[in-house]
């Protein structure tokens, strides 16, 4: 019986060998697999998508991965494209799984800028609004110590930021996909996406997915335009509908109708959306009224609610404090699991210089992939000029736009960025989680702290923070494309270049776009839409690095260290608890961002789940397949209104009718 199973399998392995033999044949030269029209839907898909990203960034800063999402969105413009060339009597190129890999590459690369670049934290930490908001009377918040944002300073930076990391870890790529075999999950479903678009199965599906993406993205922008016309005034609209009743609305606890976050909960696991609404009861509903009752006790009575010393300080405090326990304790155990994924390999290879038959066997299905993946690789002395050169331009140029920031800062900030870009990339590999973020965090604290109060140390963490964080980010998310390519049989050649193509046009279009909604919304506004709340946390990280715990308000740090534990206890239950328990442990950065901006969009996420939970009911198959394309509708349409509103509001044309809601 076993031998007969071996021989079925074995079988199996041979027909896939002899596909992927057949597929091999038919790659493009790395050249062709960059295409003009490639080009031309890539900067289409990442400028809708830079401006859903910044909404969600200048919003509540929660962000679902849209890779999946892009790659479909390639798929139709290219096959909507191919069809028109047709039915004019013109015979088209035919679109390949490389095309496609390359364009979903490009267009995330492009995309990318407008989360990472830290519009909605460091950089937007930097400006007047967030300085005032912290308190100027902070002693940590040195007066002068903001730069309002410019696109004469904002462009040039975030090219000399980004481009350093795509190709710090260019030349380990064979080791962490080939050697490793790390999973990357994410880069991995990509490519079992557009590997599954091109197949005949597949195009029938796809044309589903498509039928159904345009039918919610219609949809979902017609909302948004029905929405604009009962907006005239502030506090109007469907966004502030009382869905529970007047006084669960004073306490943000309400529907406010937005196909955005609906999406964005489609797409985020149960698990996210349900800790977003508990972070959301425990703080707008139990913590936030308990602590206001104690105004005059502690804190004056007489200060505003953005003041750092009132109200909003234990908001922003428990908030730091959730984040920093959750990233902390993530930190270590990717790391932990680094090393000793590593050391198993270097343990394994010192053990068994050669694999057993049946590995060897197997392992002949990945060798038509190896042999593409290494045959038009990129000579490592192109990648350490590179990463040279772009590190000696940023040592440059940043001290010029950042004085406080002293050129052997940033020499020390690329002579560590490479080993913890490793770091995050091969934990992303093996657990699909990013944590730029935490090592942004740790630069930030460790650079206030050395250049001080007097010396602009808040200037320098922020600036310190994303120079680490872009790095770190950039190589990883290449790791993710360069897994993708791998299994689409692309050119690692073509998709470095068409992530440089992607970064490029990210650097000039997550600028304009963010300077859309700067101009045109109130952004950073506590109490308006556009609350960006990830900028005054980050800048109170930097303040708290400077000045110490003098900063927090009265019995803050009592609290924070309360919370700080909680999040430490809530991650050692989800990873070592009994499994029924694990389910009901909330996550502690998902219950963070609430803490700060709000529950209403943790109901509207929790509607997205709920609709998930639907659709599996009726048809989980089904399900399974059209789910992301109903979200990227939502997504897509919602933001895609984006564009003709901001246009709307900088031309001064209001909308003609206020929808509010008072008591009797």
């Amino acid at each position: 019986m076993d031998q007969a199973t071996t021989q079925i399998e074995r079988t199996h392995l041979e027909d896939v060998r002899n596909e992927l033999d057949v597929e091999m044949k038919r790659i493009p030269p790395w050249k062709k697999q960059i295409t003009f029209r490639g080009v031309i839907a890539s900067i289409f898909i990442g400028i809708i998508y830079s401006v859903i990203l910044m909404k969600l960034n200048l919003t509540t800063g929660i962000v679902p991965n849209l890779n999946v999402s892009a790659a479909l969105l390639a798929f139709v413009f290219i096959r909507t494209w191919t069809k028109l060339l047709r039915k004019s009597g013109f015979i088209p190129t035919p679109f390949s799984r490389q095309e496609n890999t390359i364009i979903q590459t490009c267009a995330v690369a492009c995309y990318s800028i407008a989360y990472g670049g830290g519009f909605g934290s460091y950089l937007l930490g930097l400006n007047k609004k967030t300085y005032e908001q912290a308190g100027v009377d902070t002693e940590g918040n040195t007066p002068g110590s903001y730069k309002e944002p410019d696109l004469s300073w904002m462009i040039p930076f975030l090219f000399v930021v980004s481009f350093v990391g795509l190709l710090a870890l260019v030349p380990l790529r064979k080791i962490m996909i080939i050697d490793y075999k790390l999973a990357y999950p994410s880069g991995t479903a990509t490519a079992v996406l557009i590997n599954g678009f091109h197949t005949q199965k597949g195009d029938e599906m796809a044309k589903k997915q498509v039928q159904g993406f345009g039918k919610f993205f219609c949809l979902s922008f017609v909302w948004s335009f029905f929405q604009w016309f009962y907006t005239a005034g502030e506090g109007c609209g469907f966004s502030n509908f009382p869905t529970f009743g007047l006084q669960a609305l004073k306490n943000t606890f309400y529907f406010d109708f937005s196909a955005t976050y609906v999406g964005a909960g489609m797409i985020c696991p149960h698990s996210v959306n349900l800790s977003l609404l508990f972070g959301a009861v425990l703080s707008w509903g139990v913590m936030w009224p308990l602590i206001g009752e104690k105004k005059g006790d502690w804190f004056p009575s007489s200060l505003p609610t953005s003041s750092m010393k009132s109200l909003n300080g234990y908001k922003v405090f428990i908030s730091i404090a959730l984040i920093l326990g959750d990233g902390l304790y993530n930190f270590i155990k990717i790391l932990f699991f680094t090393c000793r994924s590593i050391y198993g390999q270097l343990k394994k290879r010192k053990l068994r210089t050669f694999p057993v038959e049946e590995e060897e066997y197997a392992s002949q299905t990945d060798l038509p992939r190896n042999e593409a993946f290494i045959r038009e690789g990129i000579p490592l002395w192109v990648a350490c000029t590179g990463y040279l050169v772009f590190s000696i331009i940023s040592i440059m140029v940043i001290p010029q736009m950042f004085p406080v920031l002293k050129w052997y800062y940033v020499v020390i900030t690329y002579l560590i960025a490479p080993s913890l870009s490793f770091c995050n990339a091969y934990g992303t590999g093996l657990t699909d989680m990013n944590m730029s973020y935490n090592y942004g965090k740790v630069a930030l604290f460790v650079l206030s702290a050395m250049v001080g109060k007097e010396s602009g140390g808040v200037v320098a963490g922020l600036i310190g923070c994303g120079l680490i964080k872009s790095m770190v980010s950039i190589s990883s998310d290449l790791m993710h494309d360069l897994k993708t390519a791998h299994l689409t049989l692309t050119s690692p050649r073509s998709m470095l270049i068409s992530q440089a193509i992607g970064t490029a046009i990210g650097c000039i279009v997550a600028p304009l776009t963010f300077f859309l909604f700067y101009k045109a919304f109130d952004v950073g506004n506590p109490d308006g839409e556009y609350k960006a709340p990830y900028a005054l946390i980050y800048r109170n990280m930097a303040i708290l690095g400077v000045e110490g715990f003098s900063a927090l308000p009265t019995h803050c740090l009592q609290l924070c260290y309360g919370f700080f534990g909680f999040a430490v206890l809530a991650n050692l239950i989800r990873d070592l608890g009994p499994m029924k328990v694990r389910e009901l442990v909330p996550l502690p950065m998902a219950m963070a961002v609430p803490f700060l901006v709000g529950a209403y969009f943790a109901i509207d996420m929790c509607v997205g789940s709920l609709v998930v939970f639907i659709l599996n009911r009726l048809n989980r198959t089904k399900a399974a397949s059209m789910i992301p394309a109903i979200a990227s509708g939502l997504i897509c349409g919602d933001g895609l209104w984006i564009l003709p509103s901001s246009v709307l509001a900088l031309a001064g044309v209001k909308p003609p009718i206020c929808m509010k809601f008072w008591s009797r």
